[in-house]
């Protein structure tokens, strides 16, 4: 049926309920027993109306007997039509009071059972207010034309298609087909088809992407121009790479599409293979910063270089096709993973570049955006939400930085042969990743801990205790005592740190073992200390608490 047309549509409107944006978090055991092997999606997008309308056709498979189907839409959708496998059922037989769709099966759905749904619905999605820190539909213009995107990191698929939203099971296959007036529509995946629109038809374009996050699956439309090219592998394949920029950047957007080779090479020199080589690599221009959507970077940042050189949020989104997409944290408590790691592959990058002396400064940047008000991991199922918002009792934006600063301080207790050993390991599952020979992943900080044990060839949960279950810093006191200083680590409730210590004196460095938390070396008289002068330790530091202040 048709709805009326919708009143003017403004920013955070209309509003989405609580469970909308719940994403993840402790789930009934109806829903975590379903799993997504199949979608279809037709969509139609009228930007003019900001309204979207279509059918979403589910296959799923269940572990555990269903007589309903608990899946997660936007309230703001009306559902006009539901079938399960091919019988359209009564109205009556779903319901939607607050973005949780209910639907009463015709006949029970046995252990290992499978089903098709086919749901029509319809209505103006939740417009962000702030993408992609909050998440939505984006209603732009460029030159007078629709400028289109979608985010859904943190509330979830639930706020544009019927889904399951939870980080549990990726979709072997997802077909995104997209009827616009205007523009072109670029979404995840290869490009099966386009259907040009004709006497007043839409044009249609369908993508398909395969092995992807429900949250991942974006919508991008407008006015855009594309650069397309092809990478040739240092493990002997073929990467498409497209940009799709708007028109009347062309010059800028050379500038970027000019990054992709380098920045490819820098990844799979130093992590592994491009996991999606066999779709794409694609960014496409967004009216908001960005995002990691799989396959097709959503990309804000207006060409801007910094004195980096290089652009680094589009490294930073392409740094989640391994961190985030290939390996993907199973729950949002472990969301360092893809925060910390992300952030820490810029200084690396600027490393790989032009050496130590990049590395240090973008360290040193970084660090000034350390808080330390929540630990990184808590031990307990949590949403996006609850991680990412510092008012919701999360770590927030230290899982970015602080995440990143750990990283730092790992790879100097065990050096680069055992962490990027163990990192392969966490990304691909095994420490011979090659095109064809692994599938992306879920992963969790348990797995990455005992994969840097592993690899480091000891127990470091002392490490991991202080780092990542805590929220204070460990702190180096120095006391002297004439010719003798002692240094001392001082953590959170006197848990061991046996981290060792470099320490430079009178410029020549000594490295102490820092058994028992402590250590003491006899200096000559007068001499000058200078405690981690390489700033390889993430430790407390008042000079920055205070400009923080």
């Amino acid at each position: 049926m048709m709805l009326a047309t919708p009143a003017a549509a403004q920013k955070g409107e209309p509003p989405v309920t609580a469970l909308t944006m719940r994403s993840g978090g402790e789930i009934e055991p109806e829903r975590a027993a379903l799993r997504l092997e199949q979608v279809d999606l037709t969509l139609e997008v009228d930007a003019g109306r900001k309204y979207l309308s279509g059918a979403a056709e589910l296959r799923l498979t269940t572990s555990t007997r269903q007589t309903r189907l608990l899946l997660d839409l936007d309230k703001n959708f009306f559902v006009s039509a539901i079938e399960i496998d091919g019988a359209k059922l009564a109205q009556g037989s779903w319901r939607n009071p607050e973005g949780r769709l209910i639907i009463d099966l015709p006949k029970p759905i046995p252990v290992d059972g499978k089903l098709t749904a086919r749901i029509s619905y319809a209505g103006r999605p939740h417009e962000a207010v702030n993408a992609p820190w909050d998440d939505g539909i984006v209603w732009s213009s460029w030159q007078g034309k629709p400028w289109v995107a979608t985010t859904a990191q943190g509330y979830g698929c639930d706020l544009f298609w019927p889904c399951l939203d939870f980080p549990a099971g990726e979709i072997p296959v997802i077909r995104i087909s997209i009827a616009i007036k205007d523009g072109m529509a670029i979404s995840n995946g290869r490009l099966i088809e386009h259907v040009p629109g004709r006497a007043g038809a839409r044009a249609r374009w369908t993508w398909e992407a395969r092995n992807i996050n429900p949250y991942l699956a974006a919508i991008n439309i407008g006015p855009y121009r594309e650069i397309k090219g092809s990478y040739a592998s240092r493990y002997g394949n073929a990467i498409p790479l497209h940009l799709w920029h708007l028109q009347g950047k062309d010059k800028q957007a050379q500038g970027l599409f000019a990054e992709f080779a380098p920045t490819l090479d820098f990844f799979e020199s130093m992590i592994g293979p491009f996991p999606f080589a066999g779709e794409k690599l694609g960014v496409v221009e967004t009216p908001h910063m960005g995002m990691e959507h799989q396959t097709v970077n959503a990309y804000g940042n207006n060409y801007r270089k910094d004195d980096t050189g290089f652009d680094w949020l589009f490294q930073h989104e392409l740094a989640h096709e391994w961190f985030g997409n290939q390996m993907t944290a199973a729950n949002w408590d472990d969301f360092w993973l893809h925060e910390g790691y992300g952030q820490y592959m810029q200084p690396l990058y600027g490393q790989w570049r032009e050496g130590e002396a990049r590395y240090a400064a973008m360290m040193a940047t970084q660090r000034q955006r350390v808080f330390n008000r929540q630990p990184l991991v808590s031990g307990k199922v949590r949403t996006s939400e609850e991680v990412y918002q510092d008012g919701a009792g999360g770590p927030g934006q230290d899982i970015y930085f602080k995440g990143a600063w750990v990283l730092h301080t790992l790879r100097y207790l065990i050096g680069d042969t055992a962490f990027f050993d163990a990192t392969r390991r966490l990304v691909y599952g095994r420490a011979d990743p090659r095109p064809g020979n692994f599938q992306p992943r879920f992963a969790s900080t348990p797995e990455f801990e005992r994969l840097i044990n592993q690899a480091a060839g000891r127990d470091l949960t002392w490490f991991f205790d202080v780092y990542l279950r805590e929220a204070a810093l460990p702190e180096l006191i120095q006391t002297r005592d004439g010719n003798r200083v002692t240094f001392s680590w001082k953590t959170p409730r006197g848990l061991p740190f046996p981290l060792p210590l470099d320490v430079t004196v009178n410029g020549e460095t000594r490295r102490l073992a820092m058994a028992g938390g402590s250590d003491t070396i006899e200096i000559p008289p007068g001499a000058h200390i200078v405690p981690d002068p390489m700033a390889r330790i993430l430790r407390r530091s008042e000079a920055i608490e205070a400009m923080q202040r």
